[in-house]
């Protein structure tokens, strides 16, 4: 006898299919049906303690596995975790946002029911800004269809999609034999993309001082070995963003560094800034890196520019062309090779460690840091200094830096590190958190203790938002503290350490290090004046931009 297919398992079937082994989410009545269904599927539900923290998770599960899935109650749990997805819009991240939502029966017989803001479509209405396709699953003879539109678009563009279920019909049977599979949609014209690859081939073969510059959506396709080849091949300097650090090894002979308009070293800036054609692949053109219309390869035409939106060469874009047969095609192709370049020094203004029984600061850490990363290691950094001082960390292996660096949102790191564990067991992550990024979100340490997941959490203490008393100080800066090693005791296990020199540093990193089984926490108390050179980069240039006459 053939098993009923239904709306929820056809969905749940589709999504283990495209690899999808967990699912992070909070219950709530509307969704209950679906969550025993999830249990009773190949898929793991996850428990976090908030909605938004469930959606770091998920981002981040997603940027190490191509894909995530977040499951959540209707309007107050779907619309607290909004921007966790608008984070994971922005970064290209390809989360599956479920949820539930009131059955169709009972919205007849009472058009006011519980967690509704104004009407019933209003979440998905909300969604419908912060993802590339939503869908409510609301009749049987389309479900199918509609899941697999919804999912094609989650794998051409890797970004988040919405699908909503009304809680009456998860059991509702599917008619008709199965559909195949999503698929990544139609491929590039086959005219068009010889054109594309042919004029950037002429391009480089007019140049002599070429420099790739990559970011994440290079990973986000899962390109960046080929990529490696082709940098080998060509013998071209690569840099990255900095929401794309570690797309390519930092230990690659021919990587240069972070480049930011904003937070890059000067040396890596004016290497960039001296080159005569600029190869941009999968890189997002943010602030950060001050690259925008303005720019003279842009506006002069000497960048080609290639991301899952838009292909552009010069000043020339490229319609149906997808950007994963883009590269595909630039790494098949013949290109030219190009002669070796003095590259600018990648230990300039290292410092040697400071004296065991000194005050612990930013710089001290971060050297004690690199010199302990291995290729087991992957580095969660928040907001702020963890990410600022983090942008000059040397990390080694590919994909071994994360960190929400374009859109920014504090908070990320814990949870996100949630999602990490989950998404490769075989890392020891080292999650790096400002205090003020902690208190919003550091409680989901609970998630980790509660699932064995141990983690190195360093809270980097100065008592406040470090970036934005750079910007402009004030009392609105500070933040209540914590006693951040406790935290341990509170969620019932780990290992606090309460760090104010840079020997007891040295100490708690090595402790932690030889301990795998559980999770270990910092308390880093940190001057509140200290800055790590990014941040006196990132001050100085935004004060230059902003100053009259600019």
């Amino acid at each position: 006898m053939t098993e009923t297919r239904t709306i929820g398992s056809v969905l749940l079937e589709r999504l283990h299919g495209l690899g999808l082994k967990h699912i992070f989410g909070v219950p709530g009545d509307y969704v209950l049906t679906l969550y025993k269904l999830i249990e009773e599927s190949p898929i793991t539900q996850v428990g976090m303690t908030r909605e938004d923290c469930a959606g770091f998770a998920a981002d981040a599960y997603a940027r190490i596995k191509g894909i995530g899935g977040v499951c959540v109650t209707y309007c107050v749990g779907g619309l607290n975790v909004v921007n966790a997805i608008a984070c994971a819009y922005a970064e290209r991240s390809p989360v599956i946002l479920l949820t539930g939502s009131p059955g169709l029966a009972e919205r007849v017989r009472n058009p006011y029911l519980h967690h509704m803001v104004r009407d019933f479509s209003t979440q998905k209405e909300v969604f419908e800004k912060v993802t590339v396709a939503s869908v409510v699953l609301d009749d049987p003879l389309t479900a199918e269809r509609e899941i697999d539109r919804a999912l094609t678009a989650l794998v051409r563009y890797k970004r988040p999609i919405y699908i909503e279920i009304p809680r009456d019909l998860v059991h509702a049977p599917i008619e008709g034999p199965s559909r195949a599979p999503a698929k990544a949609g139609e491929a590039s014209d086959k005219a068009a993309l010889a054109e594309a690859v042919a004029e950037v081939r002429e391009m480089l073969a007019a140049v002599e001082k070429p420099v790739l510059l990559v970011g994440a959506e290079v990973h986000r396709f899962r390109l960046q070995d080929d990529l490696s080849r082709l940098v080998e091949r060509m013998n071209i300097p690569v840099v990255s963003t900095l929401l794309g650090k570690s797309v390519i090894r930092e230990d690659h002979p021919l990587f240069v560094g972070v480049y930011g308009g904003l937070i890059g070293r000067d040396e890596v800036q004016e290497f960039v800034d001296g080159s005569d054609c600029l190869l941009m692949l999968g890189s997002i053109l943010t602030d950060i890196e001050d690259l925008g219309a303005q720019s003279p390869f842009l506006a002069e035409g000497r960048a080609i520019h290639a991301i899952a939106d838009a292909i552009t060469i010069k000043h020339h874009r490229y319609e149906g062309v997808y950007f994963e047969d883009f590269v595909k095609a630039l790494i098949a192709a013949p290109m030219p090779t190009f002669h070796a370049r003095r590259l600018p020094s990648r230990d300039a203004g290292r410092q040697e460690a400071p004296a065991a029984g000194s005050q612990v600061t930013l710089s001290g850490l971060f050297h004690q840091l690199e010199s302990m990363l291995d290729e087991k290691m992957l580095v969660v950094a928040d907001i702020g200094e963890a990410l600022f001082a983090g942008a000059d960390l040397r990390v080694h292996k590919s994909a071994e830096f994360l960190s929400p660096a374009y859109y920014t949102s504090m908070g990320f790191a814990v949870p996100a590190s949630v999602g990490v564990g989950f998404a490769d067991p075989s890392l020891r992550l080292i999650v790096l958190v400002g205090d003020g990024a902690f208190q919003m979100t550091g409680t989901e340490l609970s998630t980790c203790f509660r699932y064995g997941q141990a983690p190195i959490v360093i809270v980097l203490n100065n008592r406040g938002y470090g970036t934005e008393r750079e910007i402009l100080d004030g009392p609105f800066n500070d933040v209540n503290e914590w006693r951040y090693d406790k935290i341990c005791d509170l969620v019932g296990g780990g290992v606090g350490h309460r760090v104010a020199t840079h020997g007891e540093l040295v100490q708690a990193l090595q402790t932690a290090l030889r301990d795998n089984k559980q999770l270990h926490v910092l308390n880093v108390l940190l001057d509140p004046a200290d800055r790590s050179p990014a941040m006196v980069r990132l001050a100085k240039r935004l004060a230059k931009r902003l100053s009259p006459g600019k």
